[in-house]
């Protein structure tokens, strides 16, 4: 028998009584900031729902000078909260360890009573499912959480004996996949740091606009206007940024479809071919990847560019890898436009200077990128997949540790 079926059936051997989370935390709604709080420096940074990544709140880039008059004391996160999105992405949930961050009136404050431990609350609710409890507001598509609705969101409330036991054997599952994930990105630091130690090149070698190494620079269509998406016959994919990868195209079940016709039309559109670079140009900007094989069942999305190289000047996996440096992406961002979705303009992609090294050198380079590149892969396959399979192993064990039998009493 474990120390933690000791502790429960010594403790709460008929069961263990559920809460509400309004019994057992405390519950703020975040403040209503405007655009004209943000400042570009501040002792206070603001958490978006877009802040909220994998169950852990990174810190934003924007902040506030002075606390707003009317903001509460509660609205002020020190550490050890937990955030729930009660609009937008609905349901994120994230636990916060920084001090001095506000967030906004979307997000809701949970913080911990002496009845459960902080730790323990932050297993029951960091990735929890709160679909069953959101609410469509008005005709919009959005799904919808609110403050009354999480106050009775109900919890297991066991000893807090048996409360630590539990956060002692999860704890070493999420600190075991932080371990791992902190290899991975310590990895890919290494890799990008020698990929843009080659890709330096001293003042002897040609600069050139974009524009000037191409044959052309066009998008994808878009499916609103020309043609529907998952059609009864659609046999073909429609690409979208998801599906760029690792610097090739992977297409899976979740990816979207379209027919014959749709094909015919996004072909006359961006005609892909073999050599073509695929770079991501809204949204997610900078990901891209080489057309490897004849594009024959699939084509992009408005979204996703498509580079055409003068062969004779431009090796293509030598562009792929100059627009991945950190340098190129610093050049990308200052000419990125627009408002909530972002996008760099085909006209001020094709402004933006690259070395332009003869071809033999641009040959050589892209063989020693790919032969780094590989061995990179190698090394990375195993641990994404570690990762993968502790986090389930976490989630599978999460969900049998923090089932109980409820008490009758």
């Amino acid at each position: 028998m474990s120390k933690l079926d000791e502790l429960i059936q010594e403790l709460c051997p008929n069961g263990v009584k559920y809460r509400t989370l309004g019994e057992v935390s405390n519950i703020t709604d975040g403040f209503p900031f405007s655009a004209k709080d943000f400042k570009v420096q501040g002792a206070y940074s603001i958490v978006r729902i877009s802040d909220i990544f994998d169950g852990v709140v990174n810190v934003s880039d924007k902040y506030v000078d002075d606390l707003p008059l009317k903001i509460k004391q509660e609205q002020i996160l020190h550490g050890a909260e937990i955030l729930v999105g009660l609009s937008g992405s609905t349901g994120k949930t994230g636990y916060n360890s920084v001090p001095n961050l506000l967030v906004n009136q979307r997000i809701a404050i949970i913080r911990n009573n002496e009845l459960v431990l902080n730790g323990f609350l932050k297993h029951c609710l960091v990735n929890s499912n709160f679909s069953d409890y959101c609410f469509k507001n008005g005709t919009g598509p959005q799904n919808n959480l609110s403050k009354g609705i999480l106050l009775n969101y109900p919890i297991p409330v066991p000893p807090l004996e048996v409360q630590s036991e539990i956060v002692r054997i999860l704890d070493n599952f999420t600190e075991l996949t932080a371990e791992l994930t902190a290899e991975l990105t310590a990895r890919k630091k290494q890799y990008n740091f020698y990929r843009d130690k080659l890709l330096t090149f001293d003042s002897n070698i040609c600069m050139k606009p974009l524009g000037d190494v191409i044959v052309s620079l066009n998008t994808g269509l878009n499916p609103r206007q020309f043609f529907r998406l998952n059609t009864d016959d659609a046999q073909n994919y429609y690409v979208t940024i998801r599906e760029i990868q690792n610097g090739t195209i992977v297409v899976s079940d979740k990816t979207d479809r379209m027919n014959d016709e749709a094909l015919r039309l996004c072909n006359n559109r961006s005609n892909l071919e073999v050599g073509d670079v695929l770079f991501s140009g809204t949204g997610t900007i900078g990901e891209t990847a080489v057309i490897s094989e004849p594009p024959l069942n699939w084509n992009i999305k408005e979204g996703v560019y498509t580079i055409k190289p003068k062969k004779d000047m431009l090796n293509s996996r030598f562009l792929m890898y100059i627009l991945r440096t950190d340098l190129m992406k610093a050049a990308i961002a200052k000419k990125v436009a627009g408002g909530t979705v972002k996008s760099i303009p085909m006209a001020e992609m094709k402004k933006l200077q690259l070395p332009v090294p003869p071809l033999d050198v641009q040959e050589r380079l892209v063989y020693v990128l790919d032969n780094f590149d590989a061995i990179c892969s190698d090394l990375n396959i195993g641990l994404p997949a570690e990762i993968n399979a502790r986090q389930k192993q976490y989630e599978y064990y999460r969900d049998k540790l923090l089932t109980f039998q409820k008490a009758e009493h």
